[in-house]
């Protein structure tokens, strides 16, 4: 397989991760066919909305990334990428998603360049608590450390930055990386589509698994697996496995 055997060869590996691995999950996409901006107006998580009316657009905050996505776990394609990891052929991962399944199926070194849903932030006295300890039955929710600030979950809204040092650090990947493994993203949400295109700008080999043909796939893709992520990362391993 030859995308394994790029792998084998590569000096620094890095996976770019997007909302297609964590399907199989049971979270949706937010975009396309059956995702969240189909059925719900995004405006819940436009900052300035939200700093005006906070406790309608927390209604929905919980109801969608705490009672709904806190319930999906890790899938095969998380535990495959961990995997690679412990065997040192990935050096590090940037993920788009907020869902902190990475970090829950063993990978230590993730860079979230959306942010998290597992932590919140007030927005007052700048403290940061896990999101598991916050008392979502009356809302907006109470800061524990100040009692009177406004908290907010810790991923980007609309008109806020990415946050560092994920930015930073997401981007210098694209310079040091001479691989790049790229999953389950349609390559179309800004900024971060210009990370493997930066990649791809400074040598580095791209491998894309997508079910379908993304905006990577005709620009800069090198070897493209089509099929579920799972499926595709699984192959991957199998074909690592065996020895040359």
């Amino acid at each position: 397989m030859l995308a394994a055997k790029a792998i084998k060869a590569a000096r620094r590996v890095c996976a770019f991760t997007g909302a297609g691995i964590s399907v199989e999950s049971g979270i949706p996409p937010f975009r396309g066919p059956g995702g969240l901006w189909k059925k719900y107006n995004p405006d819940f998580i436009e900052i300035d909305n939200f700093l005006a009316r906070p406790e309608p657009c927390w209604r929905l905050i919980r109801e969608i990334f705490y009672d709904f996505f806190g319930k999906a776990r890790p899938n095969a394609a998380h535990t495959g990428l961990a995997r690679l990891e412990q065997m040192n052929l990935l050096q590090s991962l940037i993920t788009q998603n907020i869902d902190n399944l990475h970090q829950m199926a063993g990978s230590s070194v993730v860079h979230e360049f959306h942010g998290t849903a597992g932590r919140m932030i007030c927005l007052d006295c700048h403290e940061s608590f896990a999101a598991e300890s916050i008392d979502l039955t009356v809302l907006p929710p109470e800061c524990p450390n100040c009692s009177i600030g406004r908290l907010k979950p810790d991923f980007i809204f609309f008109g806020e930055a990415i946050p560092e040092p994920a930015a930073t650090n997401s981007f210098a990947e694209a310079e040091l990386s001479d691989l790049f493994l790229v999953i389950g993203t349609t390559g179309e949400v800004m900024p971060a589509c210009m990370i493997p295109v930066m990649a791809k700008q400074n040598g580095a080999v791209i491998i894309e698994i997508n079910p379908q043909p993304s905006a990577f796939t005709p620009t800069i893709t090198d070897i493209f697996l089509q099929g579920p992520a799972t499926q595709m990362v699984n192959n991957l391993l199998t074909a690592i496995d065996k020895p040359d």
